[in-house]
């Protein structure tokens, strides 16, 4: 479970990257950024009390 959410972060960041250079996407780009960066707190938070 652990390596789908490090795979949605690294894509939802890749989006975003893409969408910075591109200047494709606007708000929601930066929306997906946000989810990311929630994703991985969340994930560093709760992802290492069951090891």
């Amino acid at each position: 479970m652990a390596n789908i959410i490090w795979a949605l972060i690294g894509l939802l960041v890749l989006f975003w990257v893409v969408g910075l250079v591109a200047k494709v996407g606007g708000a929601i780009i930066h929306f997906l950024l946000v989810v990311a960066i929630i994703l991985l707190i969340i994930n560093l938070i709760f992802g290492r009390k069951g090891t």
